[in-house]
């Protein structure tokens, strides 16, 4: 029992897990994870060789999607990542590459969309079975708006998940800027994981957040920090959390990222980054502790989120 307990704080390389071990799609996972999509910033190179230092890290959790630099960033993933770092890919549907347009993707909602994307991430990938999908709805939280023919019913991209994981091609299924009705819809097909847009500023989403604890479903917020699009607030300019950064002696953006893994057991955090320092520091961010005190000034910061819609 005791090896199997100091085992979980150890990814398979022997590393101390980042921000200690949590549970997705049925495996143990270091709590930081890394959100891949700015990997299509760098080149080749780069790409790869900040992938071997998030894996040095303790970083055993990498979120990534075939639209992201249309297939560039699964390739490096692919190329990155050995058998024996035991690194779980985790990908998503629900748009695709669409290149020289006003934002460098298209939503891609309908069920045979949605399997041509599986399709996509596998062979990116190069992978037989992809462990956990995101299905990325968009009828919820700041982004993409679906109009004509991807204005498609939750139960029946829903069908086309389980079909997938039915054959093999899935192992677990996860939702992404799910409302809360649509996430009580989608219980009895088993969710491994939501991923919608939280932070300590942004937290229209608590209820979402709440039932996901009690099904023990893994909350993965993205933008993690806010201020992804213009208008939206930034955790870093929150008096509070710059008061907490400054006692600690850490950054503001780490008291951001620690805030949310007290926040719940079940968080699990990809903040994305193409900067090696960054990276470091996003680590790092799971060893801080934030005592009852600054928890409640943190806590007591208001949510001034609201929908932006792109598109």
């Amino acid at each position: 029992m005791a090896s199997n307990a100091r085992s979980s704080q150890l990814t398979a390389t022997g590393t101390a897990r980042a921000g200690g071990p949590g549970v997705l799609a049925g495996r143990t996972v270091s709590r930081v994870g890394y959100g891949a999509m700015q990997l299509q910033r760098l080149d080749r190179e780069a790409a790869i060789a900040l992938l071997r230092r998030a894996v040095e890290l303790g970083i055993d959790h990498v979120d990534t999607a075939h639209f992201y630099g249309n297939g560039f960033v699964n390739e490096v993933i692919a190329a990155a990542l050995r058998p024996e770092d035991d690194v779980l890919v985790v990908s998503k549907v629900g748009a695709e590459p669409a290149p020289g347009g006003p934002i460098p993707l298209r939503l891609a909602q309908r069920p045979e969309q949605l399997r041509t994307g599986v399709e996509d991430n596998l062979k990116s990938l190069g992978l037989e079975q992809l462990p956990l999908v995101n299905l990325r709805r968009a009828d919820h939280g700041p982004g993409l708006r679906p109009e004509g023919d991807q204005i498609v019913d939750l139960d029946d991209q829903l069908a086309v998940m389980a079909d997938l994981r039915n054959e093999g091609k899935i192992g677990a299924i996860g939702l992404s800027s799910v409302p809360l009705d649509g996430l009580r819809r989608a219980l009895p097909m088993g969710i491994a994981c939501v991923q919608n847009a939280y932070s300590l500023v942004a937290r229209d989403d608590e209820d979402i957040l709440r039932l996901c604890l009690a099904e023990d479903i893994a909350w993965v917020p993205y933008f993690p920090l806010g201020g992804a699009y213009a208008g939206l607030p930034k955790v870093t300019d929150e008096p509070a959390v710059a008061t907490a950064a400054q006692a600690l002696g850490v950054a503001p953006a780490q008291i951001g990222l620690a805030w949310l893994l007290q926040h719940t057991p079940n968080t699990l955090l990809i903040p994305g980054t193409a900067d090696p320092e960054h990276l470091r520091a996003n680590a790092d961010a799971g060893a801080i502790s934030l005592d009852e005190a600054t928890l409640a000034a943190l806590d007591a910061v208001p949510t001034r989120s609201g929908d932006i819609e792109l598109g």
